[in-house]
C-alpha cells in the first residue's frame, strides 16, 4: 500500500462518492459486499460508470432506478480477480448506507468496503477468493483493528435491508485462505 492509502499494482479509479472520516474515525470493519449491473450479469464497465457517477439510464432498463445514486466502494474484485481501486483508505467510500455494527451506527465512517463481482446466487471464483485473501492480509497489516469478528458481510451491518454477499459466499474458505 502507498503512502497516499492506494494498493499498489492495482487499476484506480476515482469515485467523487466519498468523503473525509471522522476525526476519531478508526478503521477497523472490513465488509464484504457483491454487485453485478445488470443484476446476474458479469463483465463490462456499469460497475465503473455507477461508481463514478456516470451510469446511462438509457443503457438497460434496471439502470433507470439507480443511475442517480451516490455509491462507492473502496474495491471492486471483477470474477477474473482483478482489482480496481475506488477511494483511498483514509476516506470514507459509501458503501454501507443505514448500518449498524456491535452498536456503532454509520459504518462507513470505520469501515472498509469490498465489492465482489457477483451475485447472491452463483458461485464466487476463485481467483476472487485469492484476491480477496491477499488483500485481507494486507489491509489488517495495515489496520491491525480489523479482526477476524471485525470481517462481516453487507447483509451482517444492515439486516432486512440487504442480502449480500449472500449464500454462495464461501466464508469458511475465504477465512482459510486470509490467514
Amino acid at each position: 500500500m502507498t503512502s497516499d492509502y492506494w494498493l499498489e499494482g492495482v487499476r484506480r479509479l476515482e469515485s467523487p462518492n466519498c468523503s473525509e472520516r471522522p476525526e476519531d474515525g478508526d478503521i477497523s470493519l472490513l465488509v464484504i459486499h457483491n454487485i453485478s449491473l445488470p443484476p446476474g450479469e458479469f463483465g463490462g464497465h456499469w460497475i465503473d460508470h455507477l461508481f463514478t457517477n456516470q451510469l446511462d439510464p438509457e443503457a438497460h432498463p434496471y439502470f433507470a432506478d439507480i443511475y442517480q445514486l451516490r455509491v462507492s466502494a473502496h474495491l471492486l474484485i471483477d470474477r477474473l480477480g482483478r482489482i480496481t481501486q475506488y477511494v483511498p483508505f483514509n476516506k470514507k467510500a459509501w458503501h454501507a448506507g443505514q448500518s449498524v455494527f456491535c452498536g456503532r451506527e454509520n459504518c462507513n465512517d470505520f469501515s472498509i468496503g469490498i465489492e465482489l463481482e457477483g451475485c447472491d446466487d452463483k458461485p464466487f471464483t476463485d481467483a476472487q477468493y485469492q484476491r480477496l485473501a491477499s488483500v485481507t492480509r494486507e489491509l489488517r497489516q495495515c489496520f491491525p483493528a480489523i479482526t477476524d469478528e471485525s470481517i462481516v458481510g453487507h447483509s451482517d451491518i444492515a439486516p432486512g435491508r440487504k442480502t449480500d454477499p449472500g449464500p454462495c459466499f464461501d466464508w469458511h474458505h475465504y477465512r482459510t485462505l486470509s490467514v
